[in-house]
């Protein structure tokens, strides 16, 4: 099993056509996809993100890093959510992509979640993760 990252990404297109669907609708088709991904216990998280209004960006081009209030300039296309879904393959994830009711100027990036094996084990640093990991493990497994 591997984990798989869908992130919805949307032009200025898609957004002025979401403009013209009721948000009932809207809502609706993300429940019923959502749950679709729940009752194959696929879905391991998801969540929607605020306007980018309301977000700001951190450039660490500059020193100290310049912190700049949405929205941004020149975006074309604007971040808005995403799923993690824990699947069998590759194609499997590209699959519950293909069925996500998005629209014209809607795109999925979808990316593998890299894991901890995936890196030195004999780097210090990896190993502390681990164990942070594992303290984080317990504390869940108490609450």
């Amino acid at each position: 099993m591997a984990k798989y990252m869908l992130i919805m990404r949307a032009t200025d297109e898609a957004v002025q056509a979401y403009q013209d669907i009721p948000f009932e609708q809207v809502i609706e088709a993300m429940g019923k996809y959502n749950e679709e991904l729940m009752k194959a216990g696929v879905l391991l998280a998801g969540e929607g993100l605020s306007d980018a209004s309301e977000g700001f960006v951190v450039d660490f081009s500059a020193e100290p890093p310049l912190v700049t209030d949405g929205p941004y300039g020149e975006t074309k296309e604007l971040f808005n959510g995403f799923w993690i879904l824990e699947v069998a393959s590759k194609e499997e994830a590209a699959e519950w992509a293909k069925r996500c009711p998005l629209g014209p100027g809607s795109k999925l990036e979808v990316r593998r979640v890299t894991e901890i094996e995936d890196f030195p084990q004999d780097n210090e640093w990896i190993q502390k993760e681990a164990g942070w990991r594992e303290e984080q493990a317990q504390r869940a497994a108490k609450a």
